[in-house]
């Protein structure tokens, strides 16, 4: 490969993690973190959102 591809492929790879590093911090909040404060009380959370019938 030569000296360009290697700079061009640690560029698209500098990028890409960049870019998740941005969507997760600002797109993909811990939610259940943030709005619970024990473990128990987020498994009760996602259990009744996942056994919830909304039909």
């Amino acid at each position: 490969m030569p000296k360009w591809g290697r700079a061009v492929w640690t560029l698209i790879l500098i990028k890409l993690f960049l870019i998740f590093i941005v969507l997760k911090l600002f797109f993909f909040p811990n939610f259940l973190k943030h709005n619970f404060k024990t473990d128990e009380e987020r498994a009760k959370y996602v259990f009744e959102q996942l056994t919830d019938n909304h039909s």
